[in-house]
């Protein structure tokens, strides 16, 4: 599918171009890609050299101000008859990881989510774990495994139970969003639930592939570990949270009442529908506003015991389950731990944020196919 970012949300890639090898940055202008390392020099002369290594890298760790600096650059540049020279048809280049990611950490944070593996698992009992309401659970996880959109993925093998051991047979998708850290902090210091925009770049959409009969066996009593590790997919678009501003909205309302770092003055959630479909067919749509956990609290938590950030950082949401049976971010609770993902079977989860004016911003999407 061809994504129309039109002209404001203005999302950053990593391209490779027909015949070369080197990846460039690029921006996603309508359906074009403007090649951001060879026009910099005309649009952010003294920023140039945060493209030259033709990844997200440098831009990131430079800060909030000079991410807003080269934004409005090139916001008011795109439209002078020099930029027609550095587009290309994003259908005529390759799309390849935008960033290095320095650690990542995967959130159980949709209360709809939790709530149905809950009723799953531990029926007749209360869905959701004493701790739950109380934190944002997450786990971390393998970074050197987050793989760009359209990486194949290899069905894993594990063990999956008592003297088992062989490929998984309940391979599941999880559609989430992701939030790419840019600035880092310094060890020791929790960074506070308000200065979430002064770390984080901006999203992108994460498929974090789960094997559930090797995670049945292997999670307790210390968690996820090889029914995860084995692969998730990013897609290739971060997408400026300066660009979602006109999507944000009001948050879930949380009870029992939060911990002083868990409080924001202002607290804010994303208004953006997810999109799951398999081999073209629709399955489900997910609201990431009904996400019990903001990104702002996910980030304040995973900070709160003095654990520093680095650029480059990947922290996702976890699966994104509305309250709706076609609501829901996996086939486990989509069938109801019946049916999984069969070889040669693509995965597309794509996503749309809805603007407090009405209008839709493409978000682009995330694809895997099962081998």
């Amino acid at each position: 599918m061809t994504t129309d970012f039109g002209r404001e949300t203005l999302p950053y890639c990593s391209f490779i171009g027909a015949g070369e090898k080197r990846p460039r940055v690029g921006v996603g202008v309508g359906t074009d890609v403007l090649d951001l390392t060879a026009a910099a020099a005309h649009i952010v002369p003294d920023r140039a050299s945060l493209f030259a290594d033709g990844t997200l890298d440098g831009l990131l760790g430079a800060g909030p101000t000079v991410w807003d600096e080269v934004r409005s650059a090139i916001g008011g540049w795109i439209d002078d008859p020099a930029a027609a020279r550095h587009m290309s048809p994003a259908t005529d280049v390759e799309l390849v990881m935008p960033f290095t990611v320095a650690d990542y950490v995967d959130f159980y944070a949709s209360e709809h989510h939790a709530t149905n593996v809950g009723r799953l698992f531990r029926p007749g009992a209360e869905p959701l774990l004493p701790n739950w309401r109380h934190l944002p659970v997450g786990y971390h996880g393998r970074a050197g495994t987050v793989v760009v959109s359209g990486t194949p993925i290899r069905r894993p093998s594990g063990q999956t139970g008592e003297g088992t051991f062989g490929p998984t047979a309940k391979l599941d998708l999880e559609a989430e969003v992701g939030f790419v850290v840019g600035t880092a902090s310094s060890m020791g210091e929790p960074v506070a639930v308000d200065d979430v925009e002064q770390h984080v770049f901006g999203i992108c959409l994460v498929n974090d592939w789960s094997a559930r009969d090797i995670q049945a066996w292997e999670y307790v009593p210390l968690g996820p570990f090889l029914g995860k590790s084995f692969a998730t997919s990013v897609s290739p678009w971060i997408v400026p949270l300066a660009a979602l501003d006109g999507a944000r909205t009001a948050p879930p309302l949380q009870d029992p009442v939060p911990h002083d770092y868990l409080r924001a003055e202002h607290p804010w959630t994303l208004d953006l529908e997810l999109s799951v479909s398999i081999d073209g067919t629709v399955m489900s749509r997910p609201p990431f506003a009904s996400t019990y956990w903001t990104p702002a609290q996910m980030l304040a938590h995973l900070t709160v015991n003095g654990a520093s950030l680095r650029t480059g950082d990947l922290f996702a949401s976890g699966t994104v389950s509305g309250p709706e049976a076609d609501q829901r971010g996996s086939l486990l609770e989509l069938n109801d731990n019946t049916t999984f993902l069969a070889d040669g079977q693509t995965v597309t989860i794509s996503a749309t944020a809805r603007l407090a004016d009405g209008r839709h911003l493409q978000l682009g999407e995330v694809v895997g196919r099962v081998h």
